[in-house]
């Protein structure tokens, strides 16, 4: 039966679509495609390239007056979206010495992990930690927290960091939510490094019972994880794909510190030229150390330190070390893994 040849389809689709319906059949294959069809694309930040621009808007507006003075990393095929990936924010963030980023929180959850500069601090829930660069620093849902560095006079230096948050999922289920704090910097409740000591030894508080899905550590150090890649790299063989590669945890769970985002560290020796390899969670990576060359769906992107580029999903992905190097990335692999949808391929030769 064939009732296109008087455009009767036609006419019937024009009738339907004034009361907001259309035809299956016609968008089938784009709503359920054969594999995955992101809309991002591969990219690549210098550090070089962004960071006079910080330090420029570091002139142009304070950090009180911009609540967070950031700029965006926004994927050149999702422009306006302020996405890096289609269920991932990420941009850059400066404080300079004597400011105070305002205390809020907020329905998302937020990383930070730290690129440049020591001695400014993040406070989370009533106990501050100090940043150092590497350190992998959370900020769970719906937690307060601000951002202060120290004055010149103190020893102060401009500290930056990547902010990585799940604002693009959340704002997919309609489900943000923000309030300020009623001082710039909230109150302490509890000193320094009283969550590591509590729950970054592989051991818990006898009576402690879980009351978040975040982790209760909400820095871990980059001096600890460089030691045990260092010390992984010396006694374990070295994965085809990813070098040596190891999980951040929440220490509650053995989960991912946060449950919208999972975050890794991975070592490339020198002189490694990784197998490809393509998963469904589009993933960031942050350079810490060393230069080399990430392959992925075919393009070249040479990085160096403090560079960030991103893979989209299932995109094949491999890595080239001239030179040690270190990695950070993170991911939506928790919300992918929770709705079963999760996949990687590691067989791609």
């Amino acid at each position: 039966m064939n009732n296109n040849s008087n455009g009767v389809r036609e006419a019937f689709y024009q009738r339907i679509d004034k009361i907001n319906l259309f035809p299956l059949w016609e968008q089938l294959h784009n709503l359920v495609p054969r594999e995955p069809a992101g809309a991002c694309v591969p990219a690549l930040w210098r550090y070089g390239d962004v960071r006079p621009y910080l330090m420029e808007a570091g002139e142009l507006i304070s950090a009180q007056e911009a609540v967070r003075r950031v700029l965006v990393l926004e994927n050149p095929a999702l422009r306006g979206q302020a996405s890096i990936t289609s269920s991932l924010y990420a941009g850059l963030q400066l404080i300079l010495p004597g400011e105070i980023a305002p205390s809020h929180r907020h329905s998302q959850s937020a990383l930070r992990f730290v690129v440049e500069g020591q001695g400014a601090y993040t406070a989370v829930n009533g106990e501050r930690t100090t940043m150092s660069p590497g350190d992998f620093i959370i900020t769970p849902s719906w937690a307060w927290h601000d951002h202060g560095n120290p004055p010149e006079a103190d020893g102060g230096e401009p500290v930056i960091w990547l902010d990585g948050l799940d604002i693009p999922l959340v704002r997919f289920f309609d489900a943000g939510f923000a309030q300020n704090h009623d001082v710039d910097a909230q109150p302490l409740s509890r000193p320094e490094g009283t969550s590591l000591a509590r729950f970054g030894h592989n051991m818990l508080p006898v009576n402690h019972a879980p009351g978040s899905r975040s982790s209760p550590i909400f820095n871990y150090p980059y001096t600890r994880t460089r030691e045990a890649l260092d010390t992984l790299l010396q006694h374990e063989q070295v994965d085809p794909c990813d070098g040596v590669k190891l999980r951040y945890v929440n220490p509650e769970t053995g989960g991912a510190p946060m449950p919208t985002m999972a975050t890794f560290m991975q070592l490339l020796p020198r002189g490694f030229h990784g197998a490809a390899y393509r998963s469904t969670d589009a993933t960031v990576f942050s350079v810490v150390e060393g230069s080399g060359v990430a392959v992925i769906a075919g393009q070249r992107l040479a990085f160096g330190p403090k560079d960030t580029f991103i893979a989209p999903s299932w995109s094949p992905i491999n890595f080239e070390a001239q030179e040690a190097c270190v990695l950070f990335s993170f991911s939506d692999r928790p919300v992918q893994q929770a709705a079963g949808i999760w996949r990687e391929s590691r067989d791609l030769a």
